[in-house]
């Protein structure tokens, strides 16, 4: 299927479409790459080059798919960060072309905005944006427990209260809420919330085993916990999403996408530290040693 990508794009590095694309592609999707900013890499290690694209060049890129025929092929929309809330803009003029061009296209919005422990790292008008004006166009939204809980206007800290704040969502029009990013206890869940239904995956909270070195790290430093993959999200979206247009069954794509995203992440913290190794691992997470089995969450 061929999946329209809005996201911010990296020369080196896996985040936004640079890890978004190779998982798309080897669950057999084709992807068109849009970017909204364009960097020499993540800004996180301290430094880069390249700028924000402007929300008419954004526009004149899709203009150009249009042209040619090419949303009338477009099985959904994938997005992710922004950058401003006008590229936000330029976004839903997308969806709405490529859902004028082909009804069953579906949007997918990963609303980037912050993170628990990091607050918010996007300019202001970007989260009134998410909330302003993509809740209850999107399809399926694929939040953290931070972007959920400023979202539905209610704290998320407990299964409990996500799976109420995520149906807040959907009674917004929202058809699927998934839910990453809830620490319980040891480990980590991730949600998939409909009006009608909510299932949840639970995996261990991994942890990094090597320092920048490749040394190990010492048994008393647990490291990694609150040290953030760049790129785990973006992936994860894309997962999600590529394994849901297979199957269109939230479930069976909650658990294929934990599970893909469980051994990409392994191999990420077995690594020296570093950004996401999505080249290295991409058979693990093409073929995870273990499918971690949904359960209700009602």
């Amino acid at each position: 299927m061929k999946i329209l990508s809005i996201q911010s794009q990296v020369v080196t590095g896996h985040v936004g479409n640079m890890a978004a694309t190779l998982p798309l592609q080897r669950l057999g999707h084709d992807v068109w790459p849009v970017p909204t900013v364009l960097f020499s890499n993540h800004p996180g290690p301290g430094g880069h080059t390249g700028r924000t694209l402007g929300a008419d060049e954004i526009a004149d890129l899709i203009e150009g798919l249009h042209a040619r025929g090419n949303l009338a092929d477009c099985a959904a929309v994938l997005s992710g960060y922004l950058g401003t809330a006008e590229n936000g803009e330029a976004v839903l003029e997308a969806v709405t072309a490529a859902r004028t061009a082909n009804p069953r296209a579906i949007w997918a919005c990963d609303p980037v905005m912050g993170d628990t422990g990091r607050g918010f790292f996007v300019t202001p008008d970007v989260p009134e944006f998410f909330r302003e004006r993509a809740l209850g166009r999107a399809d399926i939204l694929l939040p953290n427990a931070f972007e959920l809980a400023f979202l539905a206007d209610r704290p998320v800290e407990t299964v409990a209260e996500a799976v109420t704040a995520a149906r807040s969502l959907c009674a917004a029009g929202t058809g699927l809420v998934v839910v990453t990013g809830l620490r319980i206890g040891g480990g980590v869940a991730v949600l998939a919330v409909r009006t009608d239904a909510a299932w949840k995956v639970q995996t261990p909270w991994l942890v990094r085993t090597k320092e920048a070195d490749g040394q190990p790290k010492p048994a008393n430093d647990p490291g990694g916990p609150d040290q953030p993959i760049n790129g785990a999200g973006d992936a994860f979206a894309a997962l999600f999403l590529g394994h849901y247009l297979q199957s269109l069954d939230p479930e069976d794509a909650l658990a294929r996408a934990v599970s893909a995203m469980f051994e990409l992440v392994r191999a990420t913290m077995d690594a020296p530290a570093g950004g996401l190794r999505l080249v290295e691992a991409q058979d693990r997470m093409m073929n995870p040693a273990e499918i971690f089995a949904p359960e209700s969450a009602i």
